[in-house]
C-alpha cells in the first residue's frame, strides 16, 4: 500500500486518490481539512463539524450554520427572534 502513495508538495497530507487524501494528526490530535475539501464542502473557520463513527472509519460532515438557513425568510425575523422561538419550541417539547 505506501508504495501506490503519490506525494503531495504540502507535508501536511499525501495524496491516494482523487477523493482519498491521507493527512497528519498533530500532537493535540487535530487534521487539517484540505483547501479542496474545505472548498468543496463549504467549510470555513469557525465552523463546526459532525464527527461520526462509521464502519469503515470516522466520517466529518460540515454543519450548516444557522444564519445560513435563513433563505425565503431571510429579513423577516431577526437572528435573536429565531433562536429565541426555537428555544421555546425545545423547551415546550422536553415537558
Amino acid at each position: 500500500m505506501h508504495e501506490q502513495l503519490k506525494y503531495n508538495l504540502s507535508p501536511r497530507y499525501y495524496q491516494i486518490a482523487m477523493s482519498e487524501q491521507v493527512v497528519l494528526v498533530t500532537r493535540k490530535g487535530q487534521v487539517t481539512i484540505p483547501v479542496s475539501k474545505r472548498r468543496k464542502y463549504g467549510i470555513r473557520e469557525g465552523m463546526r463539524v459532525l464527527m461520526r463513527d462509521s464502519g469503515e472509519g470516522i466520517v466529518i460532515k460540515p454543519i450548516t450554520p444557522i444564519e445560513d438557513l435563513a433563505g425565503v425568510d431571510a429579513g423577516k425575523i431577526s437572528l435573536g427572534q429565531m433562536r429565541k422561538k426555537l428555544d421555546d419550541l425545545r423547551t415546550q417539547d422536553r415537558y
